[in-house]
């Protein structure tokens, strides 16, 4: 038994370092193609490191048998984000092709759809997984506000950092951890954020539209967490006996959905 333990952590090791190679050929792509400077390389060779260290010594505590086929989707995606990380880094000293820096983010948010739905298929959805996946989110949504910000001005971080901003609050109010009953309505708020950061990030739109799209997109985030907040509040007595949302549903459902969960995340 303990040769098969050894065996397992070893397995799940090699998962994990695997990302992180990945990671660092991904980068050294981009320098090549681009011209990728320091500020970016150092970025991003930062950005695998904590992903690694970070991801590894989740694996190993939560023991999990494998590491899952979800869980491979939500590392490719964390490659990618971590490839945006490195240019938004790079852009303060000269903008990324437009067409990279679309590319790569498109293909994370789409397969955000994805992972989810392997889980389930597989029958492989677990805590970390979970956690994972809307860890993920919530740093790209971080990313891609820094990068936004800087044409559109601070007040775009809102965006990115609201997410952060409720878990620290939950800190000094606990009621704030409550369960929240689903909603249909968070989520599309929180897919809404990483499409209108895209879209603004891509420079394919006016100014003046640019601006209207992520105002809105702010707009319906800080409703739907303002929302989620007075439920809390309200709850925070007792059960909320007839909800019409049905089920309720953990703070993580609250953090993913207010940060860019997609329809389908896990």
């Amino acid at each position: 038994m303990a040769l098969n333990h050894t065996y397992d952590v070893r397995l799940l090791q090699q998962e994990t370092t695997v990302g992180a190679g990945v990671q660092v050929l991904l980068l050294a792509l981009l320098g090549t193609a681009i011209g990728m400077g320091p500020a970016g390389w150092l970025t991003g060779l930062a950005f695998a490191l904590a992903t690694w260290a970070v991801l590894t010594r989740a694996v190993l505590r939560s023991r999990l048998s494998s590491f899952g086929p979800a869980n491979r989707v939500t590392l490719g995606r964390a490659i990618l984000v971590g490839g945006v990380t490195a240019l938004v880094a790079d852009s303060f000293e000269s903008s990324p092709p437009a067409t990279v820096f679309v590319g790569l983010t498109a293909v994370a948010l789409i397969l955000d759809g994805v992972d989810g739905k392997v889980a389930r298929r597989t029958g492989t959805s677990t805590a970390l997984g979970a956690r994972f996946d809307m860890e993920v989110d919530a740093f790209l949504i971080l990313v891609l506000s820094v990068y936004v910000a800087m044409a559109l001005g601070p007040w775009v971080l809102l965006i990115g950092g609201m997410r952060y901003v409720f878990v620290a609050a939950a800190r000094v109010w606990p009621w704030l951890n409550g369960e929240l009953p689903p909603s249909m309505a968070r989520k599309t708020v929180a897919a809404v954020q990483g499409v209108a950061l895209l879209v603004a990030a891509s420079g394919l739109l006016p100014y003046g539209a640019e601006l209207a799209v992520v105002a809105s997109a702010l707009g319906s985030l800080v409703w739907s967490f303002g929302r989620d907040v007075l439920w809390l509040r309200s709850a925070r007595g007792g059960a909320m006996p007839g909800s019409p949302a049905g089920p309720a549903g953990s703070q993580d459902e609250v953090a993913r959905g207010a940060v860019g969960e997609l329809v389908g995340g896990r």
